[in-house]
């Protein structure tokens, strides 16, 4: 299976972002996959159209991208958390 980048933004790119990056980062661990974490902001997802497999976000988008997007809020609730994990890993496993 190829190495998939997958987009991990928040809106500073800072905060939520590394904890989802985090959680991320253990699936693939846990799962044997090869996946490129890019955490940034979510204005600077434009830049990663044409090489991004995948963005998990926290904040709000309304634009389309050419590649899934998984809303991560959860992370930030506490509620549903397991459901986006198993959201997430179904994506990296396609």
């Amino acid at each position: 299976m190829a190495k998939k980048q997958v987009l991990v933004a928040c809106g500073a790119g800072i905060a939520t972002s590394t904890v989802v990056n985090g959680a991320i980062e253990e699936m693939a661990k846990d799962n044997n996959l090869d996946v490129d974490l890019v955490q940034i902001k979510i204005s600077e997802v434009g830049g990663y159209e044409d090489t991004a497999d995948l963005l998990v976000t926290t904040a709000m988008t309304q634009k389309d991208y050419p590649f899934p997007v998984i809303n991560a809020r959860s992370f930030l609730t506490g509620i549903g958390t397991e459901e986006t994990k198993k959201e997430i890993l179904q994506e990296l496993q396609k």
